[in-house]
Parts: C-alpha cells; structure tokens; sequence
C-alpha cells in the first residue's frame, strides 16, 4: 500500500534564571533628523530563540545555525539560544503561549510540537501562537552503529519483521513527533502492526545518538543531519534516507523507494513566537529571517547540512500549521494516541 509523502504531517534548565523582558523586539532607525526615510533599519537588538528539547538535536542545531548568520550577516545584534527541554517540546510550548505579548522571544519547532501537542495533553496548542517562518525541510534517515550486522536497509527489515517486539527502535521525538512517525510509517509499509514496533523515545538527537552508539537499539530513525558528523567520522552508518530523491552530502546512500520500500518522509522545521504580540514585533522578527534566508551564508549552511529550503513566512506558514495540525491528529486518532 502507498503511503503519502509526510511533507504534509511531513543542558539542563540553563534558562530557570533567564529573565524574559515583555517588552517588543526593536529593529533600531537611524535617529539623525537628516536621514531619509528608506534609510536601512539597523539589526534588531534584544531577540531570544528558545529550544523546546535537549542540546544536540535538531532544533538546536537549526536555531543555532540561523542564530549564527543572524549575528554575523549584521542582520541582529547578539541573539540568545536557551534551552527548555520537557515532553516533546510541550514545556517550551506552554512557555510561550505564557509569554503573550513577547516581542522578544520565539520558538524552534517543527512536525515534532505538532504531535506532541497531541500525545502530552498539553493544555497550550500551537493554534494560540503566532506563526512567524518555516524554514527548512529535511529528510529522515534509518541509522545503525558502525558494528550493526545490518549492512543494507533490506536485511534490516527482515530482520526486524521476524522479531519486531524485541527490535528497539529509537528516536528523538516522543509519539507523535516525526522521529515516531517515520518508523511507524516504516512498518506499516512493510508489512508490520505499528502497534507492534518496540518504539524507544529520546529527548533530541543529542539524547538518541549515545543510545545508539552504546548498541541500546538495533536502530533509529531521525533526521539525517542529527547524524552526520559521526557518518563521516565512521562511527555510525546510514542505511536509507527518506525522501524522494538521494541526499547530496550522503550520496552514496539509498532512499527507501530505492531499495524498493515505498514510503517517502520529510520533516520540517519553523519559528512561532507567543500570542498577543504586536504586528510590528511580527514584522521584526520576519524581516530578519527573510534577510537571513537570502544571504549565501544561509544558503551555505543548508548544503552544507543537507536541509531542503522551504521558506515561508506569516499567513502562509500559518496555513501550513492548520493543514499539518489536522493531518497529525488524524495519523495519531488512528494509532489511538490522540
């Protein structure tokens, strides 16, 4: 049976002493009375980006990248990356919603949020934030250690389908997220009950990755990018990536429909920013990430790590949040999680 493509679904507390100003995000103008009126805004100052799961993962590693060429494109003054992990993202979620009228502050998120809202109960739902910017797509990826004795996608499946009970799997989204949803759309495909995968949830990549490497799971499913520096370091292998056609930076690696497993999957990452804020806050915080996604230093990044652009911003990646919020929960109600 075909499965479609899953576009559409598809530290510590460091910040416990972290005090979030209500106060509106500037975007500086010139003060010389002789300046003209289309004079270039100077970077916005006082924005903050919060992580809604572990260091390490791949919000983390979006949040920090577009943070790094905020910062050194000038296009924003020094902008803080914080940490608040907790139930799939739903902590960081209800942070936010508490946050009304924060110009200031926005959260990474992406396919993951979206079902965890479901999964966790959690009394704040994204409906109540303020879509700011999709940013990114990627693919996932079926990812052993070095010494699995699986060395293609294929005798993997064999193997998990003669045992699927006693076959962990892991991932660094709880149910609900895109690293749940991949392998139970995996094992729909090839013929196992979703209700029999032995699905083991991590906070993040930074949490699943020393999981696998320590052989606690025969294999997990994430994003490719989460994986990277240890595939090119030979600590882990890559047996299939999700999407369509091949990864570049992973050239050498399969996609599930290559290897004849019909399923194709992708995930997709966004910023959201708290209810109630002001439409120019709204306009500071997109104006900065469309100045961002033009730059060649985003456009570098992106091919560097293998992520697909898919930028869009305000109403439109508000849309896309109401068709994925409602495609996720009819995903869940079907496996009884929502």
């Amino acid at each position: 049976m075909r499965s479609r493509p899953t576009a559409l679904l598809g530290a510590a507390l460091a910040a416990a002493a972290l005090t979030l100003s209500a106060c509106g995000a500037t975007a500086d103008k010139g003060t010389d009375a002789g300046a003209s009126a289309t004079s270039e805004a100077k970077p916005a100052t006082g924005l903050q980006i919060m992580v809604p799961n572990a260091p390490g993962g791949g919000y983390d590693t979006t949040a920090r990248t577009a943070a790094k060429v905020l910062e050194t494109e000038k296009i924003t003054g020094s902008l803080q990356v914080f940490n608040l992990p907790g139930a799939g993202g739903t902590v960081g979620l209800q942070r936010v919603v508490n946050e009304k009228g924060n110009g200031k502050l926005a959260m990474q998120m992406g396919l993951g949020v979206v079902g965890a809202a479901y999964t966790q109960k959690s009394k704040a739902t994204l409906a109540e934030t303020t879509p700011i910017a999709k940013l990114i797509e990627e693919a996932g990826a079926i990812v052993v250690p070095k010494d699995s004795p699986y060395k293609d996608i294929n005798s993997l499946v064999a193997a998990w389908k003669a045992d699927p009970k006693k076959f962990a799997v892991g991932g660094g989204s709880s149910p609900g997220g895109p690293d749940h949803l991949l392998p139970m759309q995996l094992a729909k495909t090839v013929g196992i009950a979703p209700k029999d995968v032995n699905y083991v949830t991590f906070d993040g990549g930074g949490e699943l990755l020393p999981a696998l490497l320590g052989n606690k799971i025969a294999f997990g499913a994430s994003g490719f990018g989460e994986f990277l520096d240890q595939v090119k370091a030979g600590a882990v292998r890559v047996l299939a990536v999700t999407s369509a056609e091949p990864v570049e930076v992973l050239k050498d690696v399969p996609t599930l429909k290559g290897s004849n497993i019909d399923l194709v999957f992708t995930n997709w990452r966004g910023i959201v920013a708290p209810p109630g804020i002001s439409e120019d806050d709204k306009k500071v915080w997109v104006d900065a990430l469309t100045k961002m996604h033009d730059t060649q230093a985003w456009k570098d990044e992106e091919a560097k790590r293998g992520w697909t652009d898919a930028f869009e911003t305000g109403d439109e990646f508000g849309t896309f949040l109401k068709e994925q919020d409602t495609a996720v929960a009819d995903i869940l109600k079907q496996l009884g999680l929502a």
